[in-house]
């Protein structure tokens, strides 16, 4: 991923994975209205078709020099091309997992469309350089999730769909009034030129406009105190839903987040790192310790990713400060999200296991199924040589350098108190069964090799990262 020379064009080549995504979802559409309920597997098809060519098209676009296409509204740097490849690896994830669940259904074809809009909304907040664009990427981003929770229309996800629409239509409106105060104050939406309008504003004003702008993100993130919906809507709606709607919105948010404070706000203006390490902060201690007390485990699982968001912020509160924030970040999600939505895969390969204590026996009977649950979750807590371990590593390294050690510090401790509630849920496996959950429940065979993948991947993932790294690194794209 080169950070060369840079030019500014209205080049519509420039999108060619965000318009692969965007010509699936309305081909898919079309297709779906006229395809018998059998035969609806053929927009799963198309949708992991465009994923593909999207990962070899982002492939090709990272050989070519940076730049800022359609005026200076969208950035086409490492850090788009990074977020293309997870959000684009993560959909094919989430296209295996979810394809046993919904194979069939008569809202088959919604599912899939639902998902690739989300997922290129996704994409589009990773690379905006503007904020009209920012918040158009996130309606996009927002609006096919809240009907993707409720797509099952069970009682439970009908009103985990609620309260993930009211709270995003909330929010929705906070980060609109701090798009309209920063634009107030700097005569532009354009971030580098937004970073020039606010250097000599007032304090207090920008301060605003940065906290109500950040509000609407954090809450794509499912970080505190905007994290609210995060657990009802991961117990309330499918497990495949649960793991869509717990990993990749926060890949895009997260990269948004810092790409907004790397380049658009200025230091002089408002110092957001202690901001963003609070929230750091309290995203991680709040997440484990609810953890501790979940008996169900997608609840479990929806804190676990309030704690990783924690986790994550700790290099964006870093932007800037320290060389390894961005390589931190970017490897870290990639890690994240492979590792989280292997942890769900195997929840939805065991339909018939919703609570910890369902698990008991379970290496016996799936002893696959359980490795892969001990990879996914030891790799949640950043055991080696996992992904998350390598991810979670740098950050720390990050944070430190950026200042922060006594972040640092609370996110060891953090990390280490996590392994508590993630080892409830795998000693049972290797416990002896009760007398009437002898039989063995039916597995979901889809899910359970998307599990099996997601593990593998996540320990190829760890052992070779080291690699990743100097590819992650380059500043972003800048307008002139």
């Amino acid at each position: 991923m080169t950070g060369g020379a840079m030019t500014m064009n209205e080049n519509p080549g420039a999108l060619v994975p965000e318009l692969l995504l965007l010509a699936a979802a309305v081909v898919g559409l079309l297709l779906g209205a006229w395809l018998p309920r059998r035969r609806q597997y053929a927009v799963r098809l198309l949708a992991a078709a465009a994923a593909v060519a999207g990962l070899a098209a982002t492939a090709a676009a990272a050989r070519e020099p940076d730049q800022v296409v359609f005026g200076t509204s969208y950035a086409i740097d490492g850090i788009t091309h990074a977020a293309r490849a997870i959000v684009l690896v993560a959909l094919l994830i989430a296209l295996a997992l979810s394809a046993d669940a919904t194979r069939g259904h008569r809202r088959e074809t919604e599912f899939v469309v639902l998902l690739l809009l989300g997922s290129l909304g996704t994409i589009v907040l990773g690379g905006a350089n503007d904020l009209l664009l920012l918040f158009a990427a996130f309606l996009l981003a927002s609006v096919p999730l809240y009907a993707l929770a409720g797509w099952d229309a069970r009682a439970l996800s009908t009103e985990a769909a609620m309260k993930y629409y009211l709270s995003g239509a909330f929010l929705g409106v906070a980060m609109l009034t701090g798009t309209a105060i920063l634009y107030g104050v700097a005569r532009t939406t354009a971030y580098s030129a937004m970073r020039d309008g606010l250097a000599g504003a007032d304090t207090a004003v920008v301060a605003v406009g940065v906290v109500a702008l950040l509000g609407g993100l954090l809450f794509k993130a499912g970080a505190v105190p905007v994290h609210f919906w995060v657990p009802d809507v991961t117990a309330g709606t499918p497990p495949a839903v649960a793991a869509i709607v717990s990993t990749i919105p926060k890949i895009g948010a997260l990269v948004a987040v810092y790409r907004l404070l790397l380049v658009a706000v200025p230091p002089e203006a408002v110092d957001a790192t202690l901001l963003v390490a609070v929230v750091a902060a309290a995203s991680m201690t709040l997440g484990n310790l609810a953890a501790f007390f979940q008996t169900s485990v997608q609840r479990l699982l929806g804190y676990s990713t309030i704690s990783q968001v924690g986790y994550l912020l700790m290099a964006v509160a870093v932007a800037g400060r320290s060389e390894l924030a961005q390589p931190a970040l970017l490897l870290y999600l990639a890690a994240y999200a492979i590792t989280n939505l292997g942890a769900f895969a195997v929840v939805a390969a065991l339909p018939a296991y919703t609570e910890l204590d369902d698990y008991r026996g379970a290496a016996r009977r799936h002893p696959l199924l359980v490795a892969a649950l001990i990879v996914c979750l030891l790799g949640l807590v950043g055991t080696p040589p996992t992904a998350v371990f390598l991810g979670k590593l740098t950050v720390f390294t990050a944070a430190v350098e950026g200042g922060l050690g006594w972040l640092a510090v609370l996110a060891v401790v953090n990390t280490v108190a996590s392994v508590f509630y993630y080892l409830r849920w795998i000693a049972p496996a290797f416990r002896d069964a009760d007398v009437d959950r002898v039989a063995a429940p039916p597995i979901s065979l889809g899910s359970a090799r998307t599990a099996y993948l997601a593990s593998v991947v996540s320990l190829g993932l760890g052992l070779g990262g080291g690699v990743l790294l100097p590819l992650l690194s380059g500043p972003p794209a800048m307008a002139p």
